[in-house]
């Protein structure tokens, strides 16, 4: 396990390294995830395998320490990483990146340009969330962080399933909290705006049953390749490992090419 410290009082973000060529390809988990579970399977396949990997633990989740002061926007998720990855010596990384780690890839690639030379997206968050029951991570967002930290997580608990609270419950509290509002609110402007005006080879995977995306014809004129992948859902690394490793090798080596 390797760390590194990213704020001011000494807490540290966390990921699993595995060696291999440069560039660096980084791995982000959605929210109440962990890199290590989503993504171990993909990073070892026979078509992704070889590089060097890094499987990383955003503040707060999995693996990584749990600062209650520390915000938990997507821009100081982003600034985080940004300082775990200098210390890592990453350069040029190529970002893989599920849901919200989708949405703090973005930002990283925006506020950090020279870390990131290509985006792989998977059914990341573009857009702010409409706001609804079930906004922000099976309604976290619906809740006030006193309602969510009195018992609220509980109720949350029940409606996300055994799976997702196995690394749920990982989390801590006040950053599942924090951090699903934030993703419900979005930046300004929107990661979809930020995605639309980045200038490296980006791709978008998304299920092939949840039908075209929208906006799709926007993204790929802006140079964003969408890719739908069959037999899954949301959690596609999970669902369809074969197709999401397949999808996402075709998806680097056409950037590659561009």
């Amino acid at each position: 396990m390797h760390s590194a410290v990213v704020t001011p009082k000494g807490d540290r973000i966390r990921w699993v390294e595995l060696p291999g060529a440069e560039p660096a390809r980084v791995y982000l988990h959605g929210l109440g995830s962990t890199a290590p579970a989503y993504f171990a399977a993909s990073a070892v396949h026979p078509l992704l395998a070889g590089r060097r990997s890094l499987l990383v633990d955003l503040l707060g989740h999995g693996h990584s320490d749990r600062p209650e002061e520390f915000s938990y926007t997507l821009e100081a998720h982003a600034d985080a990483l940004a300082a775990a990855l200098d210390t890592a010596g990453v350069d040029g990384a190529e970002v893989i990146a599920h849901s919200m780690g989708g949405a703090v890839a973005i930002v990283l690639a925006h506020r950090h340009p020279r870390l990131v030379s290509r985006l792989v997206l998977v059914d990341a968050n573009l857009d702010p969330a409409p706001p609804v029951p079930t906004t922000g991570g099976s309604g976290i967002a619906s809740y006030t962080e006193e309602e969510f930290l009195a018992g609220g997580w509980a109720e949350v608990r029940d409606r996300v399933g055994a799976h997702w609270w196995s690394t749920m419950r990982l989390a801590g509290r006040t950053a599942l909290y924090r951090t699903a509002v934030h993703l419900a609110a979005g930046t300004t402007p929107t990661m979809r705006e930020l995605l639309l005006e980045l200038k490296i080879p980006r791709s978008y995977l998304l299920p092939e049953a949840d039908g075209p995306l929208a906006g799709a014809e926007a993204l790929e004129a802006a140079g964003v390749a969408v890719v739908p992948v069959p037999d899954c859902g949301h959690n596609i690394m999970l669902d369809n490992p074969e197709a999401f490793a397949r999808a996402t090798a075709t998806a680097l080596a056409r950037d590659e090419r561009s």
